[in-house]
């Protein structure tokens, strides 16, 4: 039976700070969201603990911004692949950028102008985690009229999608042959963003997901070495394992005489600071401290397969509703 109601389409993203006074605001929404960052403490005391903590941050975290020209290239990236999706829809599509406060507002009035009968949502995170996808299903629920969200269809997530597996595989592909590396001499070590260990024994099913991702894309290449690690830990406590600094730091016991190590941000659909400075700056250089060599792959960003993957996915997709997303505390 075809499907008459009209559709509009979502993207939803991290979002990243525009320039140098989006910094701190940025992490002021980070920080103080309690999917993210989950503590025992009232909501009230939550926030102004961690506004105080991401004063300090932003400070810090200011000069490896610096690096980047003092933003984060997501936002703009995540702008153009939607109008790329405009192009090819030819239908209404908006983005939601969750830590970048001075969009939400204007964001909720396009919103309400978008007349559809049902919206269909695909967060830019492939692998599903409370932490992401969660905390914007949350953030939909707490701020936006039941009518809403009662619209909203949601891929939950994609992690072994056929066409994103496809879309990885040939970005993959595509840059051993421009570097002249051949599978028998490389390491894939792909790099995922770490949650807390608790989130896993909570039951969330992100460890999973990333893994699926991986044991899918290295289907493609038998002759080379995959390794899976998880990046970007912040604070006490456990989070999952291995972290991807450790992987890099003891490359040697186990890199097996490959001398090629190549990076793969599995997790992430577009460049940002964990990719473009932790990636590049922090684990990159460990390895070639050890005497290897080592490679970065660019996230898929406007990748024509990655765009048709998505396409795919806004019309094929298993859609469930935004309820079923958030974790129930």
């Amino acid at each position: 039976m075809m499907d008459t109601k009209s559709k509009g389409y979502l993207l939803v993203n991290f979002g990243g700070p525009r320039s140098e006074d989006e910094i701190r605001p940025f992490l002021e929404s980070l920080l103080t969201d309690q999917d993210v960052i989950r503590t025992r403490l009232p909501e009230f005391l939550h926030r102004l603990f961690f506004k105080r903590v991401a004063k300090k941050r932003a400070i810090k975290i200011s000069k490896e911004y610096a690096l980047m020209g003092g933003k984060s290239p997501i936002y703009e990236d995540t702008e153009l692949l939607a109008e790329c999706l405009r192009e090819k829809l030819q239908a209404p599509l908006l983005t939601f950028h969750r830590y970048l406060p001075s969009t939400h507002a204007g964001f909720i009035e396009a919103l309400e102008e978008m007349e559809c009968e049902e919206i269909r949502v695909l967060p830019l995170f492939p692998q599903f985690t409370y932490a992401t996808t969660g905390s914007v299903a949350r953030w939909f629920e707490r701020y936006l009229p039941s009518m809403t969200t009662l619209k909203m269809r949601w891929i939950k997530s994609y992690a072994a999608y056929p066409t994103f597996i496809q879309a990885h595989q040939e970005h993959i592909r595509d840059f051993l042959i421009k570097n002249q590396l051949q599978e028998q001499e490389v390491i894939l070590l792909f790099s995922a963003h770490g949650i807390p260990l608790q989130f896993v024994e909570t039951g969330d099913l992100y460890t999973d997901e990333c893994r699926a991702s991986v044991r899918a894309v290295m289907q493609a290449f038998p002759g080379a070495l995959g390794r899976l690690a998880y990046q970007s830990k912040f604070g006490p406590g456990e989070w999952v394992k291995p972290y991807t600094i450790d992987v890099c730091e003891g490359i040697k016991e186990w890199n097996m005489g490959r001398k090629h190590v190549v990076f793969i941000p599995i997790s992430f659909t577009s460049d940002h600071i964990e990719t473009l400075v932790e990636i590049e700056n922090e684990y990159m250089s460990k390895v070639r401290a050890a005497g290897l060599y080592a490679y970065r792959v660019p996230c898929l960003t406007l990748n024509p397969l990655w765009i048709q993957a998505i396409i795919e996915l806004f019309e094929e997709g298993n859609f469930c509703l935004n309820q079923m997303l958030v974790r129930r505390r």
